[in-house]
């Protein structure tokens, strides 16, 4: 129940935000309008991060790792020290961790060093890096089309039910994916600000934020080349030399930030290394996890994670920038989104968070039709039309956002599976405890220091344990 009056409070400020954050727009107060659409985004993001237990399927995964990487940085591990034999291949339960890359990890663990080691420490970065993608949205969709496609842009990614699940830990992939929509974000500000001032320095971020965004979800970041290329020839500022020039320093500074963590993990960590290199190719050539999904399942998710008036925008949007003339900034735009679609629908393995680093071009695009279905509604003959499609546009992002962050549901926020977890004994001094029987062992070893199993192994390998100094625990099932 405290979690409902919590979610109704937080429902009312925000929608009372966001109607005033209209309100003031339509007066001309753009930074009030604006500031009041990233504050409310910001609540919302906060509400969903504030649940006091790692979800399962991927952030209890991510924590722990996190978690050891304040030990050692360059040396990514899941079980902190295996005292049973593993298996390099099983990302689930193995020693080193290089299933996926390392910088959103090396973020988390930042934050938590600073915060210390809990939930919400975890969750600061995904919070603050999604709440800033709320205002660079607006940037982009500002100088792609008008502010007030900027605007609508802005809200409609405050307010994404997906985007805020994810920055809560609460769906598979989780951080790992805000810190790549984030980081695309940002190189296409960059490559923006480049365009507009021909600062090198905004070139040299591009490549940065490109890098860190490989460092983060690997290969798919390099989208924002070909979106820089085509907004550099609408610029009409540079030449073709120029705009190679331009491209190919993007690209040694991205290369220079990407691929010294691979060179570095094939040398220590061969095994490993290669063997998840392979895995990724694997996604390609078959479903995994018995995820064989049709070959249009991203496009059906499109009205899941958009909504039903997402692909019919999209189509609007291609028809109308390939319709006469090119314009290679609307071309840019369509790219971002076409592109990752059309090759994720090849990949066999399917994932709902693949295409998620589309999302601020599609928000964009939706908001580009609601600006002309507003500007233009006098020429439809029934003018209740337009303003139904608009009413559609927005209806359906703020009902997924009602479903996805549970704002009007009563659950419990803080399990007591957790607290019995935090309520386990400390090791014995100079002591490392191996805790056996764990219904929970990879959240144990977040909130404990020590091993954790969820089996009883044989009496000899207990005995040989405490001979080598382990302090064993085996839990009831009165624990936890």
């Amino acid at each position: 129940m405290p979690n409902l009056i919590l979610g109704v409070i937080t429902l009312c400020l925000c929608s009372l935000g966001y109607f005033i954050s209209f309100r003031q727009f339509n007066k001309g107060s753009l930074f009030n309008a604006l500031t009041l659409v990233v504050i409310c985004g910001f609540i919302l993001r906060c509400f969903v991060a504030t649940d006091l237990y790692l979800h399962e399927w991927d952030e209890q995964f991510h924590a722990l790792v996190a978690k050891n990487l304040l030990k050692h940085p360059f040396l990514p591990t899941l079980y902190n020290d295996p005292v049973l034999p593993y298996d390099y291949k099983n990302w689930c339960s193995n020693y080193i961790w290089v299933h996926k890359q390392p910088f959103p990890l090396w973020i988390m663990a930042f934050s938590m060093k600073f915060f210390g080691v809990n939930e919400i420490a975890l969750r600061i970065p995904s919070i603050l890096l999604s709440t800033l993608s709320i205002f660079i949205t607006y940037r982009v969709g500002e100088y792609l089309f008008n502010r007030k496609v900027g605007f609508i842009a802005a809200f409609l990614f405050s307010i994404h039910g997906f985007i805020i699940e994810l920055t809560g830990g609460r769906d598979a992939t989780d951080h790992i994916d805000i810190f790549f929509v984030g980081l695309i974000l940002l190189s296409v500000f960059f490559a923006i600000r480049f365009i507009v001032t021909k600062k090198p320095i905004y070139n040299i971020l591009t490549g940065i934020m490109i890098g860190l965004a490989i460092l983060s979800k690997w290969l798919p970041a390099l989208i924002v080349i070909p979106v820089f290329f085509l907004l550099l020839l609408d610029s009409k500022k540079f030449s073709i030399k120029k705009i190679i020039l331009v491209l190919l320093i993007n690209l040694i500074v991205i290369v220079i930030v990407f691929l010294p963590w691979q060179i570095y993990i094939l040398h220590r960590f061969p095994l490993e290394s290669r063997w998840e290199f392979a895995y990724n190719f694997l996604h390609i050539q078959i479903p995994l996890n018995n995820l064989n999904l049709p070959f249009y399942y991203h496009f059906d998710h499109l009205q899941i994670k958009y909504g039903p008036m997402s692909l019919f925008a999209i189509f609007w949007f291609a028809y109308k920038s390939l319709k006469n003339r090119i314009y290679y900034r609307r071309l840019a735009l369509l790219i971002w989104v076409i592109i990752p679609f059309i090759f994720f629908s090849f990949v066999k393995t399917k994932m709902p968070a693949y295409t998620l680093f589309t999302a601020p071009a599609i928000l964009i695009i939706g908001s580009l039709m609601i600006h002309y279905l507003w500007r233009f509604r006098k020429r439809f003959h029934y003018q209740v039309i337009p303003k139904i499609l608009i009413g559609l546009f927005f209806f359906f992002p703020f009902w997924q956002t009602i479903e996805r962050t549970n704002i009007l549901s009563i659950y419990d926020r803080n399990p007591e599976w957790v607290q019995e977890i935090k309520s386990l004994p400390e090791p014995a001094t100079g002591k490392e405890m191996v805790i056996f029987n764990a219904s929970y062992p990879i959240e144990t070893m977040f909130y404990k220091d020590c091993i954790a199993y969820p089996y009883i192994p044989d009496t000899a390998i207990l005995t040989d344990l405490k001979r080598r100094g382990y302090q064993v625990m085996i839990l009831t099932s009165n624990n936890h």
